[in-house]
Parts: structure tokens; sequence; C-alpha cells
């Protein structure tokens, strides 16, 4: 049976490493490309903090292509969902209907990503979905995945707790009610070495930096709260 094209969306994480491990087993797929969202003026990823770079790296390591999408200077919402759109519709024009998400159980998230897709007449794929994060972590660093903590909530995580490689020590001293994946945002990683890499990537750490982040979240009733939230940011070079 022919192969069903799907490209990768790629953070650089954990999830997603791990989620392609996945797609890798089935062997029903054929992996055209990695895609990235960067910010355009930072070249970073989101929340990762991860330098663009780095995820070149990861792609060479890999052996699958990566392909960069740049969010404008504005960073908005509607920036995002343009420039989404605008590749999906270019991956649909290469005959790519399918495209792989490392969610595990935010069915907010989950949802508007199909109903983008479903736009562009594509598909999602989530190979890790609804599966318990305690023992996908622990499945994770048993299957050989090693991931650096490049950030975590300030208000959750001690400074000394990024920079370091997930195992079953950093795992224990996880904070009452942090999922083991971080899969509500509370951590974020950079995977350097596992099944999926045909070569360890290199790296080194450089400091540790806070950053805050001013927000509004809106509540039930329709009116906006104003919110504040601290990350450690562990700089990988």
């Amino acid at each position: 049976m022919p192969k069903t094209p799907i490209t990768i969306s790629w953070s650089g994480g954990k999830d997603s490493a791990y989620a392609l491990f996945r797609v890798m087993e089935t062997g029903a797929y054929d992996i055209r490309s990695l895609h990235t969202v960067f910010d355009s003026e930072l070249k970073r990823v989101g929340l990762h903090g991860v330098h663009e770079h780095l995820i070149e790296v990861q792609a060479e390591a890999l052996g699958i292509p990566l392909e960069k999408i740049y969010l404008p200077k504005d960073n908005s919402h509607e920036a995002y969902e343009r420039v989404i759109k605008n590749f999906c519709m270019a991956k649909k024009e290469e005959g790519i209907n399918h495209i792989m998400y490392g969610d595990i159980f935010l069915e907010d998230l989950k949802a508007y990503r199909d109903k983008q897709l479903s736009s562009a007449g594509m598909k999602g794929v989530y190979p890790i979905w609804k599966e318990d994060t305690q023992q996908l972590v622990e499945e994770f660093v048993a299957d050989g995945f090693r991931t650096v903590v490049c950030a975590a909530n300030a208000a959750m995580f001690d400074k000394e707790q990024v920079g370091k490689t997930i195992d079953a020590e950093w795992l224990n001293r996880l904070a009452d009610g942090v999922d083991p994946c971080g899969e509500n945002g509370e951590f974020h990683t950079f995977v350097y070495a596992g099944p999926v890499f045909r070569k360890r990537v290199d790296f080194r750490l450089g400091d540790v930096v806070e950053k805050s982040y001013e927000y509004n979240k809106k509540e039930d009733d329709g009116g906006l709260t104003p919110m504040k939230s601290s990350f450690w940011f562990q700089e990988l070079l």
C-alpha cells in the first residue's frame, strides 16, 4: 500500500519528538518535512525560546527537511492563523493532506487545529492523544530519548530545574498539580538524542534568564482579568 504523505508540526520538544517516533513506527506515512513556527524578529520558537539554528541542527540530525514559518512582527492571533492557513494551502497543492501534532489532552487546542485543517481540506494526526502523561514521559525516557528543559513557569519551578535533562529524579521533584508532560504549558523542552535521531544534537548551556508576560484572561462572563506570568528560560547555544 502507498504511504500517506505527511508533514510534522515540530516544536523541537519531547511531545513532537515522541509523536514522530510513533508515526515512524507505524510505517504508514511518507514523512515529507518538519515545519516550525518562528518569531520573524527573534528567530526563536515561541514559548520554548529555542533559536532557529538549533532546530536546523535537529532536523539535520533527524534527516528530515525543515520548513520555516515566520510569524509577522505584530505576533497577533490573526497573523498566526493567516500564516498557518497559507502553509496548509501550499502543502495541499503538493499533495499533502495530513499534519501530525504532539498534542495529548487539550480538547480546545485540538478542536482549533481540526477546524483550521478542515478549512484547508486537511486532517490532523495525533499519535499520543489521550495517553496517560505520567506513563508517556516514563516511556519516552525508557525508549532512549534525552530532552533538556529549556523553559519553565517560575511559579512552579526553581531556577535550578531548567537546563536539566528530564529523568526520574527530575520528574520526582515536580510540584503538585504540574502535569508530567507539561501539557498545560508548565514547562517546555528541547530533544537532543533518541531513536529517531541519526546523531546526537550538540549544544551547550548558556545563562538562565527570567522573563515576564502580561496578558488578559477571558472569564466565563466575558470580562477580562489582567494576568502576569514569569518563566525561566535556559539559553541553549
